[in-house]
């Protein structure tokens, strides 16, 4: 049975029963995705679009939808668009629920969200997610449990800012940096669905971005990323990202050995092979980006010494 089959004999919840939650995507030219999302959104009392200027259908779905759009346009440097959603946005309540466009919200997670903040014991809540790569839930490669802090009580904590570059490359929604809570926190027990990669191109352009991201902070000297408070997963994560770094050009090799074959990645089958091998390029082009970074001006300077014909000065002769 497909993911697909199995959510549709479940029954969703009626409009009526609107949980009093500001759900909030951050969006940008996500007309591909946003129908589906949406659908599984109709519990929530608010929900609203952050969106960086789309050029698509984005805005057109959001109106038929009914669904209010806060335009973002970002400067290129901190805050990036969760953390000015928290401090500038204007939103109806004071519990945030950030939910990606590529993500759907199964009803028996949209009815533990309801509980948890009528009567909440935490001020914020971590939720599990599920990948689906090629039509399949990749249970292994080290990408479940996947746990992200998404719901949180404004005013009790903040996206963390981990290089103080601005323009990284990445974009202007926050990818690699979590969400740093002030007090307690807890875990959902029912899973979110998130189809990342619809197809393998995707995953491309989006790690094509984020390894420029790992180049330009550790070329800065910023790439050593800082432990997460009540995040056991992902401070392990990141002693491992950290201790990968050092192992220079042998990274992919390492990455696919660990998803692979450590993560029992090859019990996912097809899918799992060609998920861990992409996380393997994924690495290389890290480490190759951070290499370009490195040596640029002198790589520059070495293939310009290989011809001696004089540059023209077009800018002095033009004025």
């Amino acid at each position: 049975m497909t993911v697909t089959d199995s959510l549709s004999q479940t029954q969703p919840i009626p409009s009526t029963a609107k949980v009093p939650v500001s759900v909030v995507i951050p969006a940008k030219n996500e007309a591909a995705n946003l129908p589906r999302c949406l659908d599984h959104l109709r519990w929530a009392d608010e929900v609203v679009i952050v969106d960086s200027l789309s050029q698509d259908a984005t805005r057109q779905i959001a109106d038929a939808y009914g669904v209010r759009v806060i335009d973002f346009d970002w400067n290129g440097q901190w805050p990036k668009k969760r953390n000015w959603t928290l401090r500038q946005a204007d939103l109806k309540h004071e519990w945030i629920f950030f939910v990606d466009a590529d993500e759907w919200v199964v009803p028996e997670l949209a009815e533990e969200v309801g509980r948890v903040i009528r009567n909440p014991d935490c001020i914020g809540y971590y939720v599990n997610r599920r990948f689906i790569f090629m039509g399949r839930w990749l249970k292994h490669c080290g990408y479940y449990p996947s746990w992200n802090l998404r719901l949180i009580k404004r005013g009790h904590g903040e996206y963390e800012r981990m290089t103080t570059m601005g323009d990284t490359g990445s974009g202007d929604n926050e990818v690699h940096e979590h969400l740093i809570p002030d007090g307690e926190v807890g875990y959902l027990k029912h899973d979110l669905l998130h189809f990342a990669f619809p197809d393998i191109a995707t995953f491309v352009e989006k790690h094509n971005r984020y390894s420029s991201w790992e180049a330009a902070v550790e070329v800065a000297g910023e790439g050593a990323h800082p432990l997460h408070a009540h995040n056991r997963t992902l401070e392990r994560r990141r002693r491992l990202k950290t201790l990968s770094r050092k192992l220079g050009p042998l990274r992919p090799w390492a990455r696919f050995c660990y998803s692979y074959f450590f993560r029992l990645g090859f019990l996912d089958g097809l899918q799992g092979l060609v998920f861990c091998r992409l996380l393997a390029m994924y690495e290389f082009l890290s480490y190759a980006k951070k290499q370009e970074l490195s040596r640029h001006k002198a790589d520059l300077a070495s293939g310009q010494s290989l011809s001696q014909v004089p540059a023209f000065d077009w800018q002095k002769k033009s004025s």
